[in-house]
């Protein structure tokens, strides 16, 4: 395998991984942040971030490096464009979770799981859950172009 294969291997496979937890967060966990009661669990907010992020920065941070890497040096079948598209989708989901998601996780840990937060989160949750999902489309796409 070479190190272009190995590169979009990782890409797909971090992809792949962030596409299928965040359909997990969009449909089963966030909605269900409305029937937490942090009053009685105020540690929760922190213990769900805290178990969290050892889950989901390792995929994010090798989709990040490995979409730079290929967008830096595409593969002829892949084409600039494709893996500038792909770059673009990965700033785009960091900047969604950087400035919409943790201040909404702020909210939730201060405010407490208040039915309108919650909704905000599950609502705005869902550009991400489009972006990754065409993400793991894209990456397994150029990865089968590429082989």
């Amino acid at each position: 395998m070479t190190t272009t294969e190995t590169i979009l291997a990782a890409q797909a496979l971090a992809s792949s991984a962030m596409c299928g937890l965040i359909w997990f967060v969009q449909v089963v966990h966030y909605p269900l942040f409305a029937r937490t009661d942090t009053k009685h669990s105020p540690d929760y907010p922190d213990e769900n971030q805290r178990r969290t992020a050892p889950v989901v920065l390792p995929p994010m941070l090798v989709e990040a490096a490995t979409a730079t890497l290929i967008a830096l040096n595409p593969p002829s079948a892949v084409g600039r464009p494709a893996a500038l598209i792909g770059l673009a989708m990965v700033a785009a989901l960091w900047l969604s979770t950087l400035l919409v998601q943790m201040p909404l996780h702020g909210r939730l840990k201060h405010a407490g799981h208040t039915p309108e937060i919650v909704a905000s989160l599950v609502r705005t949750n869902w550009l991400r859950t489009v972006l990754w999902s065409a993400r793991a489309v894209l990456a397994i796409w150029m990865l089968h172009v590429a082989g």
